[in-house]
């Protein structure tokens, strides 16, 4: 256990790899972390009680990491947002959070139909062969395109792909779209829509997601939240076009 004393009042530990806590009289008033995405992005991130124990534990974790280093933040915490600034972050990318209605009447998307050939396949029928396979593919082709920078983490490799998590779009014996949804707190969370490239922009994406809040308005969803990167413009367009409303947003701070 290493130990930086800044004052008498207060204590930064470094209790475990990637792990901090700041201590006022033998009490815990701060805990800092470290972890590397699979992306390879080292992650950051402090819960303190007062500016004092976040700025002592910011000093002590810059010090101990290797640049450059990432944190996600909400945009309306302005407290929280000054403190990493404080600390030398800067802002690198805004990512929408959007509340997605399911009620087709009020999307639009009674009407969206899967392009000549394509066939959708509800959440639990898709075969986890085909399945990985396509993660594949996409995988791929975002590190030969756009990389990994700006992708949501559900686009990562993933240790088991769960078939009931994924609807599919299928053409010619072969996946060619997904969409993954997760439960978070009961509330639904579009995780990632994504097409093969050969295959973008002939309404396959909005086919998947026609058929995925079909699907939740039926069990009595009546809404499903959604991240979307400011600068993919398509996806945002997808979304605004079926009237998501934007519920907030997400800032990720980078030191280099």
């Amino acid at each position: 256990m290493n130990h930086v004393e800044f004052s008498h009042a207060v204590l930064i530990s470094r209790v475990a790899p990637g792990q901090w806590h700041a201590l006022e009289d033998d009490l815990v008033v701060g805990r800092g972390e470290a972890s590397r995405r699979p992306d390879g992005r080292m992650f950051v991130s402090i819960d303190a009680w007062h500016g004092a124990a976040f700025d002592r534990l910011a000093e002590a974790m810059l010090t101990a990491l290797r640049r450059p280093l990432h944190t996600v933040v909400d945009e309306a915490d302005l407290d929280l947002t000054a403190q990493w600034q404080r600390a030398g972050f800067t802002t690198r990318r805004r990512e929408w959070e959007y509340s997605v209605p399911t009620d087709p009447r009020a999307t639009g998307l009674d009407s969206a139909l899967p392009p000549s050939g394509v066939t959708i396949r509800a959440f639990g029928s898709a075969e986890e062969a085909p399945l990985r396979a396509l993660d594949g593919t996409i995988r791929d082709e975002v590190a030969a395109g756009p990389g990994w920078q700006d992708m949501p983490a559900e686009v990562l490799v993933l240790p088991v792909l769960d078939p009931s998590k994924y609807a599919v779009a299928a053409q010619c014996g072969q996946y060619v779209g997904l969409l993954r949804v997760a439960m978070v707190t009961r509330l639904p969370r579009i995780g990632l829509i994504a097409v093969r490239a050969d295959r973008q922009r002939r309404g396959i994406a909005r086919a998947l997601l026609a058929h995925t809040l079909g699907a939740l308005h039926h069990i009595g969803k009546e809404t499903a939240s959604a991240e979307v990167t400011e600068s993919n413009m398509a996806a945002t367009a997808l979304f605004e076009g079926i009237g998501a409303r934007r519920t907030g947003s997400n800032l990720e701070l980078a030191l280099r």
